[in-house]
């Protein structure tokens, strides 16, 4: 066969331009075409993969089939390809199974890539030949053979007319077209090709590439025709808006249709005042502008004249910076000596309470012990030969050594001259040699283990006074620093470590103790605050503070731990000497306006202290008065120590006046003590010199406080069971010897303003009232 001469890249871009040219020329010229028959239709469709797979197989191109228009071209087409069907029919019987390949690859054809074949066929045959429905049926079947894979060898070419049947059956029913899947014949191998089946394939192979290539350039023009338009449009579109821009310019420029609005003299003299008033507004602005510029130039200016004048400020911040040094000093220094200081606080502590409970437990022990002794002694039981009592071992060793310590009691007094003493007063709290030696060998051990806390410390971090003194430093150099940094406020806390190192060989309990305000760090504080009367500042006493402020936390917490585990009531002495050190601690407190919390502490345990050493401590028995036979007899004799014992606790309650409210203090002593013990003992005992002895002693202890009051006529409420007893004993001795005895009942009746019973009975008794005082011990 003749084969295609070659074409250049022009020339292909020419014809395929033409004959794109002429295809969209005949288009619209063009009437609808009639549909094509099921034969036809099915055909195009199933010839179509086929050429895409030969035409992937050709040219080595996936995207060459997709530029295509393929509903186009099957549709002008459709005539075309049902000719060239039916030509292949029409061969010979001899080359029909070698024609079968060929008719179905180019029955699988699209119109579209085999237009230039379709055109010889229809030149050739001009006539159209319409199928019967026999041509139909096989041209169906071999579409349907055509679609499976050609790269397998078929085994049978021949079917058996079931399938015919139902192909028949499905060309009568459309919608069924396909047959079911147990009806399909699955084809391995496509059958061998003739000669011309090939050729007529690969011609057709050919054309395919050609119109893709045309299809190809034809599309690169179009674009490169798009993009012209476009680069054209938009230079147009510029200049187009150049071109308004300039006229709309022009219009604004030189159009003189506007109309404005009317003007006239007072338009133009309304807009010119408010002009005039808003320029003298912000001239006005300006000018306090520049005033205030002014002011802040003097000030700067004064500012600088006074730096200049003032000291040197290096010398400010070396100042400045060595007290920062010193003050971090004094902290760390502290905070790294405080735990030795509390250990040692905590060992004297335990040490004196331990001596205090073992004091209390003796006593109570002997109490019990003799008490118990005086019941045997009322029962008269157990008796032995020579009338003295069967004791045990222990009871015998604690009535012995009581013996003892009474005999060395009168022994001393008896030296010291001191004749008017009554037995139970004493404070019996004396130790053994042993005893004592042991407690002032461990109180030794404590005190020189407090003087070693500081002893690798410089004075300077150590001593209050030279502490205090840099402070006094500061504040004469830099008051207004000084005082913006509350150093009064600071300073009871940073001394209290210092202070609690020399407290703790202070005992408030003992006469002999020092007194607080000679001790050293007292003195410094003194001088300090002193000196800062001159250098405070209007309002701001903080420094005159710093004593009370030390003491409230330093002294007073000490106190209370005296009062709550140390103190006994019932000794005369500790009373004395606490209520001394806490006179003097509320004294420094008197400028406060409110009493603080830790001296509120401090009353309170004060008064539960009491309540407990009258609820344990105090015991007098009443015995039979047949018992009482002599004052020398051991039971009046226990019962007279108990007696006197407990008025010296009464004495000793009666001390803290002054400290605590009155109402507490005349329920404690009166309510709770006086009334409940002392007046039960005295109306038990015998009415005589002694019984107004101890009366005396009752009144003598009473605070003249109390009846300052001159319009007086009756005494205080609690006092009513006393006042009783003395206007019974008082009828009981005058009929008497003992009438010097009513004359002093007289005196103390007095003395508790219980004047309207002092009256009555001078009238009574027809006695004239002694001018002497009350005697008292």
């Amino acid at each position: 066969m003749a084969l295609r001469p070659q074409r250049t890249f022009r020339r292909r871009q020419v014809e395929s331009s033409d004959s794109d040219g002429e295809g969209a020329e005949e288009r619209p010229a063009e009437e609808p075409a009639e549909p094509c028959g099921p034969s036809a239709g099915g055909r195009a469709e199933g010839a179509e993969p086929a050429r895409r797979a030969r035409g992937s197989r050709g040219r080595g191109r996936v995207w060459a089939s997709s530029r295509r228009s393929p509903g186009t071209a099957s549709r002008r087409d459709c005539g075309a390809g049902v000719l060239l069907e039916s030509r292949t029919v029409d061969l010979s019987t001899d080359e029909e199974e070698e024609t079968h390949p060929s008719s179905e690859r180019k029955a699988d054809q699209s119109p579209s890539s085999n237009s230039s074949s379709s055109l010889e066929e229809k030149e050739v045959s001009p006539i159209v030949q319409i199928p019967d429905a026999a041509f139909i049926q096989e041209a169906r079947r071999k579409r349907e053979l055509a679609r499976a894979p050609g790269d397998y060898i078929s085994l049978d070419v021949h079917h058996p007319p079931t399938t015919s049947d139902s192909k028949r059956s499905n060309e009568e029913d459309p919608d069924s077209s396909d047959p079911d899947d147990y009806e399909k014949r699955i084809l391995f191998a496509p059958k061998p090709q003739t000669l011309r089946q090939r050729m007529a394939e690969e011609t057709s192979i050919r054309n395919e590439e050609a119109s893709e290539e045309s299809q190809e350039d034809e599309n690169q023009d179009i674009w490169e025709q798009q993009q012209m338009r476009k680069a054209v449009k938009i230079v147009e579109g510029q200049n187009i808006d150049l071109s308004r821009s300039s006229e709309s310019q022009t219009l604004k420029k030189f159009d003189t249709s506007i109309s404005f609005p009317p003007v006239n003299l007072e338009i133009i003299k309304k807009q010119l005042n408010n002009r005039l008033t808003l320029l003298q507004d912000t001239h006005r602005s300006h000018q306090r502008e520049y005033e205030k510029y002014l002011e802040d130039i003097k000030s700067s200016k004064t500012a600088i004249q006074n730096l200049e004048s003032a000291s040197d400020q290096t010398l400010n911040y070396k100042f400045y910076k060595g007290m920062k040094i010193y003050v971090e000093n004094i902290i760390d220094c502290l905070n790294e000596k405080i735990i030795n200081i509390e250990e040692l606080e905590s060992s004297m502590h335990t040490l004196l309470l331990k001596r205090s409970e073992a004091l209390l437990k003796r006593r109570q022990d002997e109490l019990k012990c003799e008490s118990s002794y005086m019941q045997q002694l009322s029962r008269n039981a157990e008796t032995s030969l020579n009338g003295s009592l069967a004791l045990d071992e222990k009871d015998q060793r604690i009535l012995d050594e009581i013996k003892a310590r009474r005999t060395q009691r009168r022994q001393a007094r008896a030296l010291s001259g001191n004749c008017d003493h009554q037995e139970g007063t004493s404070s019996d709290d004396e130790l053994s040699s042993a005893e004592m030696t042991n407690f002032q060998k461990r109180q030794g051990g404590i005190l020189q283990d407090c003087k070693k806390v500081f002893e690798d410390v410089h004075d300077d971090f150590c001593n209050v006074q030279n502490i205090l003194l840099k402070f006094q430093q500061w504040r004469e150099k830099f008051p207004d620093s000084y005082y913006e940094a509350f150093i009064g406020l600071c300073l009871p806390k940073l001394l209290s470590p210092l202070i609690r190192v020399q407290l703790l060989d202070w005992n408030p309990l003992k006469l002999d103790s020092m007194d607080l305000t000679q001790m050293p760090w007292f003195t410094s504080i003194t001088e300090f605050v002193d000196s800062s009367m001159d250098n405070t500042r209007k309002g701001d006493d903080s420094d005159q503070n710093i004593l009370s402020a030390v003491i409230n936390k330093t002294v007073v917490p000490r106190l209370t731990d005296f009062v709550e585990f140390i103190w006994d009531p019932l000794s005369t002495s500790q009373t004395r000497s606490l209520t001394t050190h806490c006179r003097l601690v509320f004294e420094q407190s008197a400028s406060e306006k409110e009493v603080s919390k830790s001296k509120q502490d401090l009353l309170k345990s004060v008064v539960v202290r009491i309540k407990k050493s009258v609820e344990d401590d105090v015991f007098i028995p009443l015995y039979p008065k047949s018992s009482e036979e002599g004052k020398m007899s051991a039971h009046s004799k226990f019962q007279e120590r108990q007696f006197w014992g407990a008025l010296k606790l009464f004495r000793n309650i009666l001390l803290w006046n002054g400290l605590l409210p009155d109402d507490t203090l005349q329920d404690l002593g009166l309510g709770k003590l006086l009334n409940r013990y002392l007046i039960i003992a005295l109306t038990n005992a015998f009415p005589g010199p002694d019984a107004v002895k101890k009366c005396s002693q009752i009144a003598a202890c009473l605070p003249e406080k109390w009846f300052e009051n001159s319009a007086m006529r009756t005494s205080i409420p609690q006092l009513e069971n006393f006042i009783q007893f003395l206007l019974q004993s008082a009828h009981k001795l005058s009929t008497s010897e003992f009438r010097n005895e009513v004359n002093e009942i007289i005196l103390i009746l007095v003395k508790v303003k219980a004047l309207n019973q002092a009256e009555s009975l001078i009238e009574k008794y027809h006695l004239e009232p002694s001018t002497h005082p009350v005697t008292g011990v």
